[in-house]
């Protein structure tokens, strides 16, 4: 299977941006749903972003009206745009691809079925 391979990740101070990038050269790409998820020290993985290929965005309400999920198709990248962070955004961040639409629990792992190696974010 084509990785997906995320970028972008490192150290910002509390209320800083980062922009989070995920690459999935993947030959049929549109057609995937991408999001992104975070797992925290010692805390259990949370889906934060989604993007399904309907265009219909998901945001949890942690992440809400801070965090931004695109998709560039002709790149075949996903982005977190991510910004006024604070320490409890600190995490590692992973992207994952699932072929069609969103259809259930968008903040669901198991829905997804490629995922990256994460990047971490420190804030």
């Amino acid at each position: 299977h084509v990785q997906l391979v995320e970028s972008g990740g490192g150290s910002v101070q509390a209320g800083g941006s980062l922009r989070l990038s995920c690459k999935f050269p993947e030959f049929t790409f549109p057609s995937y749903s991408m999001a992104w998820f975070r797992q925290a020290a010692g805390k259990s993985r949370e889906g934060i972003a989604a993007l399904s290929t309907s265009g219909r965005t998901h945001y949890a309400d942690s992440v809400k009206g801070r965090f931004t999920i695109t998709r560039d198709n002709g790149k075949k990248i996903v982005y977190l745009q991510m910004n006024n962070l604070t320490p409890d955004d600190t995490a590692i961040y992973y992207c994952a691809a699932q072929q069609g639409v969103l259809v259930g629990n968008w903040a669901l792992w198991s829905l997804f079925d490629r995922y990256g190696q994460g990047t971490q974010v420190t804030v």
